[in-house]
Formats: structure tokens, C-alpha cells, sequence
């Protein structure tokens, strides 16, 4: 009885174990394809679906991954956290007096966003800022 008691307790401890693993192998594969998104600049900025392979059109990958990556379909969602409009704090037209001339201050508009990459079972956000 003492035996099958134990023996139980380790099948639970190893079921445990193996369901822990395959999720932070997954988890671990979304944060790598989720890397893709810094190294592109045309992606991440707006609603859209892809195929991975459209991110690593710059790299020179083997055919093998290539074609793994082009089967894979992910969502890449956008959303503005928060706009900072930096030219609010100056004035944007200044008069100059002795010239009588018009200069107008560069408008600069930092935004914050929240880019989520959306994969079939996980998905991973990424925080990325723009200056426009």
C-alpha cells in the first residue's frame, strides 16, 4: 500500500512536471518570434495578419526554418498606450519682430504603443515607442 502510495505521488509529480515544461517551451518559442518584431520596422505599428515569414524577408534563414515560418499565420494587434505631444510645451509660432517673419517650431509627437503578436496558442505583447 505504502509503495503504490508513493509510486502515485511520483507519476503526479512527473504528469506536473511534463505539463509545466510544455508550456514554457511554448511560452519561450512565442518570445522568440516576438523578437522578429524589433529587427522590422514595417510591422508592429498596425492591426494586420501575417505569415512569419514576411518579418525575416531581411535575414538570410535555411530553407528549412523559411518554410516553417511561412506556414505559421500570427496577428499582430496594435494599441496606442499613450501620445505625448511634445510641442505643446512651446510656443509653435514665434514672431520675430525686426524681420517680420514667421518661424514655425517642428511639431515632435512621442507615442507609446502596446504591439501583441498572437500566435495560435500563446500570444506576447511588446511595448514599442514612435517618434513622429
Amino acid at each position: 500500500m505504502i509503495i503504490a502510495v508513493v509510486i502515485m505521488a511520483l507519476l503526479q509529480m512527473y504528469a506536473n512536471n511534463t505539463h509545466i515544461f510544455s508550456v514554457f517551451k511554448e511560452k519561450i518559442k512565442t518570445n522568440q518570434y516576438s523578437s522578429l518584431l524589433f529587427s522590422n520596422q514595417n510591422y508592429g505599428f498596425e492591426n494586420t495578419d501575417i505569415h512569419l515569414d514576411d518579418l525575416i524577408t531581411e535575414f538570410q534563414l535555411e530553407d528549412d526554418l523559411r518554410r516553417k515560418l511561412k506556414e505559421m499565420k500570427a496577428e499582430i494587434l496594435y494599441q496606442i498606450v499613450e501620445e505625448i505631444d511634445l510641442s505643446e510645451n512651446s510656443e509653435t509660432n514665434q514672431t520675430n519682430e525686426m524681420e517680420d517673419t514667421q518661424t514655425v517650431t517642428p511639431t515632435m509627437i512621442i507615442e507609446l504603443g502596446k504591439t501583441i503578436l498572437k500566435l495560435d496558442n500563446s500570444s506576447n505583447a511588446l511595448l514599442r515607442i514612435r517618434v513622429q
